[in-house]
């Protein structure tokens, strides 16, 4: 396979990729604001899901993206979020306890994602906004953790501004790379 064909198969791949996170975070800030303020169940739930969900997403972007050796970043990315879910389903009777991991979880995998980005940026560009991304989620876990110090009781909601940022990102991305990869069709080869 030529290193154009395998260039445009991932960014197609990245696009893809981009999108369902947007997709997910959306459905998920969603299933907050609705679910979520009428069930301790459903919100109990959803935070035990969130990490998950980036824990996989993870692990299938290093699969397509040429494997585990490929992104150190990412695949210590995906150990992160499995530990992040174990570690909010052991403490998920106390918000105070999951906001401060999901803080912990926010600053390590954000500065991972600013590492992945970088690496990327090599060789398809239009990282700047996971770059954004990873640098404002390291920022957003600082806060958590200082959020979970404070008298007033934190919620679900304080993770749904940060998951809306997040599909924010991740869709300016995948618009990035559409429209990098347009450019790049309409050059004379």
């Amino acid at each position: 396979m030529s290193d154009s064909i395998h260039h445009e198969i991932q960014q197609n791949w990245l696009k893809q990729y981009y999108f369902s996170r947007t997709l997910f975070s959306v459905l998920w800030v969603i299933a907050v604001f609705t679910i979520g303020h009428s069930s301790p169940f459903w919100a109990s739930l959803l935070l035990i899901l969130y990490p998950a969900w980036d824990a996989m997403a993870n692990y299938i972007d290093a699969v397509k993206s040429g494997g585990f050796g490929r992104s150190r970043m990412q695949t210590v990315n995906i150990i992160v979020s499995a530990l992040t879910t174990l570690a909010v389903i052991v403490s998920i009777s106390s918000i105070n306890d999951v906001i401060r991991i999901f803080g912990c979880w926010a600053i390590l995998s954000g500065l991972l994602q600013l590492g992945a980005a970088v690496q990327r940026w090599k060789n398809y560009g239009a990282q700047w906004s996971m770059m954004l991304s990873g640098a404002q989620s390291a920022l957003a876990g600082a806060f958590f953790i200082f959020q979970a110090r404070t008298p007033e009781p934190p919620s679900i909601d304080n993770i749904a501004g940060y998951a809306a940022f997040g599909a924010f990102y991740f869709c300016i991305s995948a618009v990035s790379l559409t429209v990098r990869q347009k450019r790049e069709a309409k050059q004379p080869g």
